[in-house]
């Protein structure tokens, strides 16, 4: 998989949520390194395209599955974000396998 890119809008959204409001450039660092597994994680898991991550045309159930990521890896809980939503990743993944399905020949 090749690396993935993290926006400095996806960036901002993710510190905005996380009521991030000081500028630390290590810190930054960090979590686009969080926000990078939490993407290739979510994608991986769900068949999301990590295009869809961010943005007004973002998908918007997957975004908030990465903020909540996120949030559980600052806290090094990120077995527990697994656990709590396997739910959530696998509803998403069969959305994402519905909406792509090439529709059969008869």
């Amino acid at each position: 998989m090749a690396t993935i890119a993290v926006s400095t809008e996806l960036l901002a959204e993710v510190k905005n949520w996380l009521d991030i409001t000081w500028e630390d450039p290590d810190a930054d660092a960090k979590l686009s390194g969080q926000i990078r597994r939490g993407i290739a994680y979510i994608s991986q898991k769900t068949g999301i395209p990590v295009s869809a991550f961010g943005g007004v045309d973002g998908d918007q159930r997957g975004m908030e599955l990465l903020l909540n990521y996120v949030l559980y890896d600052r806290a090094g809980a990120v077995s527990d974000f697994k656990k709590n939503y396997a739910s959530d990743i696998v509803g998403l993944r069969i959305k994402w396998e519905v909406e792509n399905a090439t529709p059969a020949e008869g």
